[in-house]
């Protein structure tokens, strides 16, 4: 028993001494780090996903036909999302759920195929993970054992091509690393008030990099996302999460002066805003 105490004492401490200790080394932010270590958690409890086995065979792409009419009747321009209206039309939804599930990419797809596939997917079974544990007022509010290793994103409540899936997986595993796409970020929605808006239509593979744009001019110039002005930036907490992402080949403020509408000098300073994880619902 006394073996047991200490080691549930000791598990938190040396996950503390590992993550201060790989940031040190690596020079990487706190966010990046912690996702290495829930990788490298999942890898030793034999949860990871190898989404690479998917994509090996051809087959035509799939029709988002079904998920377009479904967010045209219950997302706003806005963003607010009518979970009800979801709720009341569930048997449309599961339909198109059952389709991602068995349709995953084929060999044959372009790149814009795939990246509308994999959009469209982190965003519909993230509407089927708020449905499923309705009432919510956020979706950190669900979670299952271990604190940030089972988070909502962790859970493995669907499947792609016959394989146990996380939203983990498809946003850092299958979406940031499979595509250097910095506007993915302004496309997948965390059913949260601080995300970017769900989009009202479905992505795909002719509208995309259009549907991309102009997610990424909504967002950035969003007022309840980000204040802008010449001198100063209050940013979206998603720009300090995952900075590497968008200064690949230019600074942060280079890559936010393509869409601000304000003009930014090069000496802007830069702060962060507070993230709400509210219910993003209507």
């Amino acid at each position: 028993m006394k073996k047991l105490l200490w080691g549930l004492l000791l598990l938190p401490i040396s996950l503390c001494l590992l993550f201060f200790g790989y940031r040190q080394l690596s020079g990487k932010n706190s966010n990046e780090v912690g996702l290495g270590i829930l990788t490298w958690v999942k890898d030793v409890r034999g949860q990871s996903v190898d989404w690479t086995t998917l994509g090996q065979t051809e087959q035509p792409p799939l029709d988002h036909a079904p998920w377009d009419s479904l967010l045209r009747r219950h997302v706003e321009r806005s963003g607010g999302v009518d979970y009800a209206g979801f709720a009341r039309e569930r048997t449309q939804l599961d339909a198109y759920l059952r389709q991602l599930s068995s349709h995953p990419p084929g060999s044959n797809w372009s790149e814009a195929e795939q990246l509308a596939y994999w959009i469209n997917a982190y965003n519909a079974f993230t509407i089927q993970l708020i449905l499923d544990h309705q009432p919510l007022t956020s979706i950190k509010d669900i979670s299952e054992g271990l604190p940030m290793i089972n988070s909502p994103w962790d859970l493995k409540f669907f499947q792609i091509g016959g394989l146990d899936f996380d939203l983990n997986t498809i946003e850092h595993g299958v979406l940031r690393q499979g595509f250097r796409e910095p506007r993915i970020h302004f496309a997948i929605n965390c059913a949260s008030f601080s995300c970017p808006a769900l989009r009202w239509e479905a992505y795909t593979a002719r509208k995309l990099d259009r549907q991309l744009d102009d997610q990424a001019h909504r967002f950035i110039n969003d007022p309840n996302k980000n204040h802008l002005s010449e001198e100063a930036l209050e940013l979206s907490k998603i720009f300090d999460w995952f900075p590497g992402d968008f200064t690949r080949e230019q600074s942060l403020r280079a890559f936010l002066r393509q869409y601000s509408k304000v003009p930014i000098r090069a000496g802007a300073s830069i702060g962060y805003l507070d993230y709400d994880w509210s219910l993003n619902g209507r």
